[in-house]
């Protein structure tokens, strides 16, 4: 054979007298033989199946719907178990929101009674220097009102002589004086 020259490849036949006519499952005469093995097989299969597969599946199945259950009843568990941490975790938060309140308002409660008190000492110290420094300007009054007639007398009795030139006598300037004031 020379390289690179192909033969035309022939095809192959087998006689039809040998094996029968056309395909062999659709051949008439084999259907009997066909439908028996059909049968064992099936069978066979069946059993295999229904004894050994399908039983192994079904506790494989069995196994996962267990496994579910407990799974699903556990996580119920946790759940239960969560609220009841969230709840008790809000009835503390309460509490202390309550107690805090409570508190600030007992501390609020004690400033105000506090600056009460300092407002009413203050108040107290205020009266009392206000009392006397007025008991000071009615004495310091009373003492400048006895010095006014004095000094308006001596005022009075230095215009007059001056005006006039000869002083007066000091009983006429003080009679003056008590009769201008007492208007």
């Amino acid at each position: 054979m020379a390289q690179g020259s192909a033969e035309p490849v022939g095809s192959v036949e087998v006689p039809a007298s040998k094996h029968g006519s056309g395909f062999p499952p659709f051949n008439a005469h084999t259907f009997p033989s066909q439908l028996v093995w059909l049968a064992l097989i099936f069978v066979a299969l069946y059993l295999l199946m229904s004894r050994i597969a399908l039983p192994r599946v079904g506790s494989i199945l069995d196994a996962r719907r267990q496994r579910i259950e407990a799974d699903l009843a556990e996580a119920q568990r946790f759940k239960d178990a969560s609220d009841a941490a969230i709840a008790a975790h809000e009835k503390a938060l309460a509490e202390a929101r309550g107690r805090a309140q409570a508190l600030a308002n007992e501390t609020r409660a004690k400033a105000a009674a506090a600056a009460e008190a300092r407002r009413k000492e203050v108040d107290g110290k205020l009266h009392a220097r206000i009392a006397e420094a007025e008991k000071s300007i009615a004495e310091k009054r009373s003492a400048a009102m006895a010095n006014v007639r004095s000094i308006a007398s001596e005022t009075a009795g230095a215009i007059v002589e001056r005006l006039t030139g000869t002083a007066p006598a000091n009983e006429e300037v003080s009679q003056a004086v008590s009769k201008a004031i007492e208007r």
